[in-house]
């Protein structure tokens, strides 16, 4: 099933209250700081795997590095289409000291099978799954291709589209317009916010957990 990416109550912390704060000045620090923490805390509490079955935290990995979590399905043929661009904002942003994963969220999905993907796709990313959906849970994504950008605290700075080629589903553009997640690393890179912290992506629904 494909569908935009809006927050549905599974993200610990929202951006929107922070992205609309209007009341007061000292009110939106509070929020901001609360957010802050609550992210910290979560991230700590991430449980991927690589293909060979071991435990792996990013952070560890890239310790200190922009890192970004690009949700990804082997049968979603949107995220396939992404493969190019995906490459391509890959080789702009490594050199810079960003660090890229894909992230697989269905459980029914097999290292051979994810392997297979990644080399079909000419993916130059590491591979993660995420099954028992940890990373979905912190993020809040929804959908693939669906990306989770956090800062060298490892706070969540941007959540959603890698860009606006896709209007709807079966409704895309010749080509992107706003390049999101482009903006979004060159912000955080040169200490600057980020203009839109959350967009909606279209794509393919992420399936709960396997039981």
């Amino acid at each position: 099933m494909v569908a935009g990416g809006q927050i549905d109550g599974r993200i610990p912390w929202p951006i929107i209250p922070l992205m609309r704060c209007r009341s007061s000045l000292l009110a939106c620090l509070i929020l901001a700081s609360a957010i802050v923490l609550g992210a910290d805390a979560a991230a700590d509490d991430v449980v991927l795997f690589d293909l060979e079955g071991r435990r792996v935290d990013p952070w560890q990995v890239h310790p200190g590095a922009v890192s970004v979590f690009i949700f990804t399905a082997t049968e979603c043929p949107i995220s396939n289409r992404y493969a190019p661009e995906i490459a391509r904002i890959h080789r702009l942003f490594e050199p810079r000291g960003v660090a890229f994963w894909l992230v697989y969220a269905d459980g029914r999905e097999t290292p051979p099978g994810i392997r297979d993907h990644v080399e079909s796709f000419g993916y130059p990313l590491a591979a993660l799954r995420d099954p028992d959906h940890t990373l979905v849970s912190l993020t809040g994504v929804t959908v693939t291709p669906e990306v989770a950008v956090f800062d060298t605290d490892r706070s969540l700075r941007y959540r959603g589209r890698i860009d606006d080629r896709y209007v709807a589903f079966g409704k895309s553009r010749p080509r992107p317009t706003v390049r999101d997640l482009s903006g979004a690393l060159d912000a955080l890179l040169d200490g600057r916010p980020v203009a839109e912290a959350e967009t909606m992506a279209i794509g393919c629904y992420i399936p709960p957990p396997a039981r």
